[in-house]
């Protein structure tokens, strides 16, 4: 299952790169595609792979311009998640859905919870720290993986 399935993927990006100046490109539609139709975290490889699949065309660089782009523009979100050195993408969510990371398989999923705004209230009140963003990665062992284990 997509991320968010459901959602006409144009309708939210054209209007966001009007509303900065940018133009809806072939190349930019494809990567957003690639994003938002994937069941998992991308690399920016992986992204270009499912691009080229379409359109042999699109050069890498192509797809490492659209995917900064997409991050300024907070529609995606480049994340360290532990599993390698690579960079992973999604489409961009709420602070409040966190990453777990399997040590073990490399699966990642979403949790969402209150933990993250208690953070966000704890760091203002305590450290007068007004954070932007917050990105938590939680590593340890998905159930299939803790179940394998003696």
């Amino acid at each position: 299952m997509a991320y968010h399935a459901g959602v006409d993927a144009e309708a939210t990006l054209e209007p966001a790169l009007q509303k900065r100046g940018h133009r809806l490109t072939r190349p930019r539609r494809l990567v957003w595609d690639a994003l938002r139709s994937a069941d998992r975290h991308l690399t920016a490889e992986q992204v270009a792979a499912r691009v080229h699949e379409v359109d042999p065309d699109v050069n890498l660089a192509s797809v490492y311009r659209s995917l900064a782009l997409f991050a300024e523009l907070d529609l995606a979100r480049e994340s360290h998640l532990g599993v390698d050195n690579a960079s992973r993408w999604e489409p961009a969510h709420p602070d409040d859905h966190f990453h777990l990371v399997c040590r073990s398989c490399g699966e990642v999923q979403h949790h969402a919870g209150d933990l993250v705004e208690q953070l966000r209230v704890q760091l203002r009140t305590r450290q007068g720290f007004d954070a932007d963003a917050i990105d938590l990665v939680v590593s340890g062992h998905c159930d299939r993986c803790a179940e394998a284990q003696p």
